[in-house]
Parts: C-alpha cells; sequence; structure tokens
C-alpha cells in the first residue's frame, strides 16, 4: 500500500504527525494527487488546505500509479522528488506515497478529519460530490473544495513545452520582477 522515505515521507512521518495532532486535539486535514511538475495552483491548494486544520498530510500517487492514471511517458519527476519537493513546503508536515490508483486505502489508514481537493478537480460538483466522500463519511470526515489558480495545470505546462510555448501568458500568471540590486554597506560609505 504505502512506499517512501525521508523524515517528512512515508507512513511512519505521517503516523507520527497525525498521532500528535489527535493527541493534541486538533484536525488532522489531507489532500491527494500526483504533484507531477508542482506549479503555483498545486502551492495555492496546499496553503488552503493546511488553514484548515492543524497539520497537512499530502497523499501523493507513486510512479506506477500516476502512470497508470496519466499514461506511459508520466511522471516527468520521479516519485522521490515530488515527495522532496512537497515536504519541503512549510505547509505540508508529512507525505504518504501510495501505489494504487485512488486514496482510499491511505486515507483509511489515516483517517483524516478533512479531504481537501481544488476547485479543478471537483469541476462536477461539490465537496459531496468527491469520490473520497463516502470513504471519509466511514468515520465521520468530510471532504472540503477550496478555489483553485485558474490555468494552472501539469498537462497544460508538458503541453506548452512541447509546442515549444511557454506559459507566461496564463490567467492570473505573477509577472516577473526587476531583480534587486543589492550594495554592500562599504559601497555605500564611499
Amino acid at each position: 500500500m504505502v512506499v517512501g522515505g525521508g523524515d517528512r515521507i512515508g507512513a511512519a512521518a505521517a503516523g507520527e504527525v497525525v498521532a500528535r495532532v489527535r493527541a493534541a486535539g486538533g484536525t488532522v486535514v489531507a489532500t491527494g494527487g500526483c504533484f507531477d511538475l508542482l506549479h503555483a495552483g498545486h502551492v495555492a491548494t496546499l496553503q488552503a488546505a493546511r488553514q484548515l486544520g492543524d497539520c497537512l498530510v499530502v497523499c501523493l500517487n507513486s510512479d506506477a500509479s500516476v502512470a497508470g492514471l496519466k499514461g506511459p511517458e508520466r511522471p516527468v519527476v520521479p516519485q522521490g522528488d515530488r515527495g522532496r519537493l512537497l515536504a519541503a513546503l512549510g505547509c505540508v508536515d508529512a507525505v504518504l506515497i501510495f501505489d494504487e490508483s485512488t486514496p482510499h486505502a491511505a486515507l483509511s489508514w489515516l483517517r483524516p478529519d478533512i479531504w481537501v481537493k481544488g476547485g479543478d478537480y471537483a469541476s462536477g460538483g461539490g465537496a459531496e460530490t468527491l469520490p473520497e466522500a463516502e470513504v471519509l463519511a466511514r468515520w465521520g470526515g468530510h471532504t472540503v473544495v477550496v478555489p483553485y489558480l485558474d490555468g494552472r495545470s501539469t498537462t497544460d505546462m508538458i503541453a506548452a513545452a512541447r509546442a515549444g510555448r511557454g506559459t507566461a501568458g496564463w490567467p492570473g500568471a505573477v509577472p516577473a520582477t526587476e531583480p534587486a540590486v543589492v550594495r554592500s554597506t562599504a559601497e555605500g560609505a564611499r
């Protein structure tokens, strides 16, 4: 069911975080996905999810799971790197890598209070229509859909790269800023 490694990645790390938060009477939040080519839409969803509770565990599709869902050319970024990138984010407390096509087994093991997905995932309806809602209902958990940063998609990023065009024109793209000019205090004293 679960593979992983690293101090914030894997079943042991996720289990420790969940046990600590539950012992303190806190709320366990989880989300999940492939997170292949991590982008601003992913980060916005993760940050919004973390604000809903006392910890955030990310259920990350393994390489085999991503290939089964997205095709043989995916993932672009291997699971170890994807897990490490996610674990480095301040809003993520632990990463749990799973092999199945759905996170249902991982969720049954974690038993989060809240399962969060971005609005792109739930485009067919509200939180109650998420496939994971039935799983969470078994222990009284619930699902939440958070706003998603429009126009952000790993699939679109890959298509743009293959077509030789960039993604700078995406809706809501953060404009590049001028590089800061740093002067040493010694230069200023002259």
